[in-house]
């Protein structure tokens, strides 16, 4: 998958990869308000393009956390983006709850083993 013009809740994720409705993709995903795309696990400029649409930013950073920097805590803070990292699966957890309240939420996950 490149790109699925929508945000759905993941499913499943595991071996490398996420299931979310009858989609499924191999590698890190990042979810945003136009919809759910293939990451390189680094760039965000997507998401700082979508700022307006987006009220939190949850990054899952795989089987251990990994802390925001200070630098992109900063340019987060200027776009007015609230953000926490955590283990890909608590992040998938707090994604799809957030996502079924209707929140401005977008998300980075980092694949697991």
């Amino acid at each position: 998958m490149k790109f699925l013009p929508e945000r759905r809740a993941i499913a499943s994720f595991g071996d490398g990869g996420f299931r979310f409705g009858d989609h499924s993709h191999l590698g890190h995903l990042l979810i945003l308000p136009s919809g759910m795309r293939a990451w390189d696990g680094v760039d965000l400029t997507a998401v700082f393009a979508e700022a307006d649409d987006i009220d939190f930013l949850i990054l899952g950073t795989g089987v251990k956390l990994q802390r925001i920097s200070t630098e992109l805590a900063a340019q987060l803070q200027t776009s007015r983006i609230s953000a926490d990292a955590m283990s890909t699966s608590a992040a998938v957890h707090s994604y799809n709850l957030m996502l079924g309240e209707a929140r401005r939420v977008a998300a980075g996950f980092l694949a697991v083993p």
